[in-house]
């Protein structure tokens, strides 16, 4: 289902599977109430980018947890992002699997630059998974980004030509339902960003206020350290292995990369 505009995709989806007339995915055109994880907005220029949500049902998956379904939709927008139809021939750049890669937990960058960002919302009922809706906002066609996200990119800036979102939509909506009827715990873990060598990282406080990538000039850079990715845990815990050989696990916004 296409919507010129809404409010949410997630919402919205939401709305109609109450309704019991729920798609299989909504995608707008532009969202005025846009969100990202833990309450960060998601700039979006009207008509340029990919703004979706894809209802994923357990019972026709192999998802068994909930970080496997983050894996799953991570691996799907990665792929989706690489596939052939979007490689450039010629002098132009091309998005490949190497360029692109997937900064722990769900969110899809190219090189040090984001490029999308995922959202999951699950409805678990009687301690069971029933449905999960994985909101993806994929920046396509914008060019300039105007909010203070530090590093936005979009296909657009990367390889110079438009890109169809109409296109895009579907072959991401295939990709959802392809890796979440296969184990894709090997190919996350293979395109992890800085998956490779030292870099360095900042400790924090949990919270649940939005947040920025730490900046080595930031005071809470005193809490700095280098380490290499060891694991991501089935449990969704990044394991990191620092300089001095100490191993450090950490949840969800329990560290930040230094970009």
């Amino acid at each position: 289902m296409y919507l010129s505009e809404c409010d949410s995709t997630n919402t919205r989806l939401k709305q109609l599977l109450a309704t019991g007339q729920a798609p299989d995915y909504i995608y707008a055109g532009y969202q005025t109430a846009g969100r990202g994880q833990t309450g960060n907005g998601w700039e979006s220029e009207r008509g340029k980018n990919l703004t979706c949500s894809i209802l994923v049902e357990s019972q026709k998956s192999k998802v068994e947890s909930l970080f496997d379904l983050n894996v799953a939709v991570s691996v799907a927008v990665h792929r989706a992002v690489t596939g052939d139809g979007l490689r450039v021939t010629g002098d132009g750049l091309q998005v490949t699997g190497d360029e692109v890669t997937i900064k722990w937990p769900n969110d899809i960058y190219w090189k040090d630059k984001k490029l999308a960002g995922i959202l999951i919302e699950n409805a678990i009922v009687g301690g069971e998974l029933r449905y999960a809706i994985a909101g993806i906002g994929l920046n396509v066609n914008q060019t300039e980004f105007r909010s203070d996200a530090p590093n936005p990119i979009s296909l657009r800036q990367i390889t110079g030509r438009e890109q169809d979102i109409d296109e895009l939509m579907k072959r991401l909506y295939d990709e959802v339902q392809k890796a979440t009827e296969e184990d894709v715990w090997d190919y996350y873990r293979a395109h992890l960003y800085r998956r490779e060598g030292y870099w360095p990282y900042v400790e924090r406080e949990v919270s649940t206020e939005p947040t920025m990538n730490a900046n080595s000039q930031e005071p809470i850079a005193k809490n700095l350290f280098r380490a290499r990715i060891e694991d991501v845990l089935p449990t969704g815990e990044l394991v990191l292995r620092d300089e001095e050989g100490k191993q450090r696990i950490y949840h969800f916004k329990q560290v930040r990369y230094v970009l």
